[in-house]
């Protein structure tokens, strides 16, 4: 006879505080914001497919021994399906998720190999790993006799850990976990594979049954994103607010305290392309309580600002011909390319630049300034200064 007793639900709140217990005894994360965000996004693994993105998950940090592995050794006995992938190929990935065996969960170590200065062109597998972070994304292959084009489907749920940096494609479709080495008053228990793999996937299968219990309250979930969370972190994010509200109990307020933390930080450390550098800096330091600049004070004053580029690019300091290009590219309020014009100054017309003209690019690209208010903005002069 077929036993019919309903399964007892699961308390997934108290199921995921055992989730982040279980990483705060072999990880040392550098913000009470990233343990929440790793608890929800191993929970978020086992129910993919009650979304419609993923996103990745990204241990960094500028030096070796920063618990980058460990942190990705305790994530691997929680979700489902685990893929160590270190110097896997975009072939073998892209194989491996369309595989018979069901969807993997994908980590990647040591991914600065891949992504590193010295890495070489692995345009496949980023695409692979960009591809992936949509549930319609797929990877287009050449197959067979007749080299037919077939898709293959990339959606999977994909962790890293490296050193510095990953391509800004990626880092945009990932949450940050920005790494440091345990301090010496920091203690951690050691992990053994044989004893605390087993306790790891005793969670992993609870976790699993949970994520049974709540996939119809999780599919088609509109999650309340915290203020200013649009775009591509309220993509990133959403998965993880869904999995909170299903969690209960503290985790839908800790889950969204933490999204708004990280993603503060991750706009902090954002400096974005050389052209917004350009762009900010222009605006934060060097066009300062005037409307117009000609060019030679402008690149004195570039030039002249510490931890900046412009002294030094590839050997050489940013000069006119290529100030003027990479303004060129963006647009004045006119939908005009940003130009310079002349400008009339004690020493006679020089060309320059107006603040007129670059203040709608600056609205549409730079960051807010710090300390930004809804204050009137300071009025700028209108002579430039003796040359």
């Amino acid at each position: 006879m077929t036993d019919t007793t309903p399964s007892p639900s699961i308390d997934g709140a108290a199921l995921l505080d055992e989730v982040e217990a279980f990483h705060r005894r072999f990880n040392i994360f550098p913000t009470e914001a990233a343990y929440v965000a790793v608890a929800l996004w191993d929970a978020h693994a086992h129910l993919l497919d009650c979304f419609d993105s993923t996103p990745r998950l990204a241990f960094l940090s500028p030096e070796p021994g920063s618990g980058k592995s460990r942190a990705l050794e305790i994530v691997e006995t929680l979700v489902p399906r685990p893929m160590v992938a270190v110097n896997a190929s975009a072939a073998a990935l892209f194989r491996s998720v369309s595989g018979p065996d069901g969807r993997p969960t994908i980590l990647f170590d040591e991914i600065d190999t891949v992504f590193g200065p010295k890495a070489g062109d692995n345009e496949e597998l980023r695409g692979f790993i960009n591809a992936g972070h949509r549930r319609k994304g797929v990877t287009y292959r050449c197959v067979g006799d007749s080299q037919t084009v077939t898709p293959f489907p990339s959606y999977t749920a994909v962790a890293v850990a490296g050193l510095g940096s990953l391509p800004d494609t990626i880092l945009d479709r990932s949450i940050i976990i920005r790494m440091r080495r345990r301090a010496r008053n920091e203690t951690i228990e050691p992990f053994r594979a044989r004893q605390h793999e087993q306790q790891g996937n005793a969670l992993r299968d609870r976790i699993s049954a949970w994520a049974e219990q709540v996939r119809g309250q999780v599919t088609g979930a509109w999650p309340e994103m915290p203020d200013g969370v649009t775009d591509r972190p309220g993509d990133v994010w959403e998965p993880l607010l869904a999995v909170a509200d299903a969690v209960g109990g503290t985790w839908p307020r800790r889950a969204r305290e933490a999204c708004a933390a990280l993603v503060k930080a991750s706009r902090s450390n954002d400096k974005g392309s050389l052209g917004v550098r350009l762009l900010t800096d222009l605006r934060d330091h060097v066009l300062i309580g005037v409307d117009k600049l000609p060019t030679v004070a402008i690149l004195d004053r570039l030039n002249a600002l510490e931890d900046a580029p412009w002294a030094d690019l590839n050997g050489r300091p940013l000069d006119n011909r290529r100030l003027s290009k990479m303004l060129g590219e963006y647009m004045t309020a006119d939908n005009e390319p940003i130009r310079s014009s002349n400008i009339r100054t004690a020493g006679g017309v020089l060309k320059g630049f107006f603040v007129k003209d670059l203040e709608d690019a600056w609205a549409r690209y730079c960051p807010p300034p710090a300390g930004a208010t809804s204050a009137t903005p300071l009025q700028p002069s209108s002579e430039p200064p003796n040359l």
